[in-house]
């Protein structure tokens, strides 16, 4: 039998930092963004670096370090939208948007063309393009807004001032006031929002070039999408060594988290933690309509299970995160695959796979998630060895992963997908049943099943 002892890193918890946590999760929206790893951290390298040479406070300097750090918070919220419009693959998509001047009509009309229903009829390509020709502010500006709304709640979700959550809010905003939701102009801007988009572009034609390449860009774009004095002051890092290595890879977070006045102050307990993963939890769930709150349900149930077999509240507390961040690897999956109505073929399988991976990958950067990290991403093995991404099998599958696996497949049958509505309880149940002893697991389905008239489902 799988163990049922409390893992190890549950009496150990005590308080974690701030930084560590929210900076370990950012490399999920870098996933979302389509950047490379680490993106959010290297903007708030740089942003910092702006903020120090402007002479910010430290009260400043610190609401600067969070509204960088998670400029990106509302990403997921248009994904779905974004594959919608244009048929392709919404991670490309914003990838690749951040590498050409919006206010340039050729770039732009460019853009569209080659990233517009591409596996589609010519006539269908088309209609999508003329579409988005003749809506294109209009469209502009609902994406924007959306992501940047839901960014800037986030940031209060998680309890950060008015400051931070305006300059998510406006990070889109450019300085001829060209740009979106709202068209702001000059220093109408809110100083945090210029310096994180300025911090973005050079970040992203540094990754895709060089320093030159990014300097050269930015030159370009002054005055227009960007603040010239903010402009100037990055023109005079060209030779400053220590501040482009500090973008490298190896070391990163631990500069990142340096550069915070309050990294070392800023300490969550468990009651703020249980927030911290239930509004990253929202973030993977709004991605896709058909995941709308999957990660709270699962979480419940998770819980009902585990207080059928009798974990403590401690153990149930730590396994109830566990299931709200689950998925959070999904983050890392286009919705041109997520929300396809279709069947998937095997290259597509294989990225949703990769999901369960991403998870594993993003916990473990959490010290204090360690063990959650192999738990949570473990949830798609089975018990006779044909789940993913380890094919794992009996008792290589600790009790926690049996549980959240119960629970995501319970949500998963009984919800709507892109290609069925959902399945009512009592033909879930039947399905589940068969599959006792080789992907689920019989304590935890007996649970389950005990548990049901307790939650009310309709």
């Amino acid at each position: 039998m799988a163990s049922s002892a409390q893992p190890e890193y549950i009496e150990t918890f005590a308080s974690a930092s701030l930084v560590q946590i929210i900076g370990a999760i950012s490399f999920a929206l870098d996933l979302t963004e389509g950047q490379p790893a680490g993106h959010a951290l290297r903007c708030t390298w740089i942003g910092m670096h702006i903020g120090q040479a402007l002479g910010l406070s430290e009260t400043n300097l610190v609401d600067l370090y969070y509204t960088i750090l998670l400029k990106d918070a509302g990403c997921s919220s248009n994904a779905a939208r974004l594959w919608e419009l244009y048929g392709e693959d919404d991670r490309l998509i914003k990838k690749d948007f951040k590498t050409i001047d919006s206010q340039n009509v050729l770039q732009l009309a460019r853009f569209i063309f080659q990233h517009t229903g591409n596996n589609e009829h010519l006539l269908d390509k088309m209609h999508r393009i003329l579409n988005l020709g003749r809506q294109g502010e209009a469209l502009a500006t609902e994406l924007i807004q959306t992501r940047c709304e839901r960014g800037a709640d986030i940031a209060r979700q998680l309890g950060f001032n008015q400051t931070v959550s305006t300059g998510i809010q406006y990070l889109d905003e450019h300085w001829n006031g060209k740009g979106h939701p709202v068209g702001l102009k000059g220093k109408a801007i809110p100083l945090f929002s210029r310096i994180a988009l300025l911090s973005q572009v050079i970040d992203v034609f540094h990754q895709t070039g060089s320093r030159h390449a990014a300097l050269h860009e930015i030159r370009q774009r002054s005055g227009h999408w960007f603040d010239p004095e903010l402009v100037t002051i990055v023109q005079r890092f060209v030779d400053d060594e220590p501040f482009w290595q500090g973008l490298a890879q190896n070391g990163l977070e631990a500069r990142v988290s340096a550069l915070c006045p309050d990294s070392n102050h800023i300490m969550i307990d468990e009651t703020k933690l249980d927030h911290i993963a239930e509004v990253f939890a929202s973030i993977v769930d709004i991605k896709s309509p058909y995941t709308h709150d999957h990660s709270r349900r699962v979480s419940q149930y998770a819980d009902g299970i585990a207080e059928e077999l009798q974990l403590s509240a401690t153990h149930r507390r730590w396994l109830r995160r566990g299931a709200l961040l689950h998925d959070v690897g999904k983050l890392g999956v286009s919705n041109h695959i997520l929300d396809k109505p279709g069947k998937l073929d095997e290259d597509e399988w294989e990225a949703v796979r990769r999901h369960a991976t991403f998870t594993t990958e993003i916990l473990q950067r959490i010290f204090h998630f360690q063990e959650m990290a192999i738990i949570a991403g473990a949830h798609h093995e089975r018990l006779d060895g044909k789940g993913y991404p380890l094919q794992l099998q009996d008792e290589q599958i600790t009790l926690e992963t049996r549980i959240i696996t119960t629970a995501d497949i319970f949500d998963a049958i009984t919800a709507a997908r892109p290609y069925r509505g959902p399945i009512p309880i009592p033909q879930a149940i039947d399905i589940m049943q068969k599959e006792v002893g080789t992907a689920l697991d019989e304590r935890c389905m007996t649970a389950l099943c005990k548990r049901l008239p307790s939650w009310n489902l309709s």
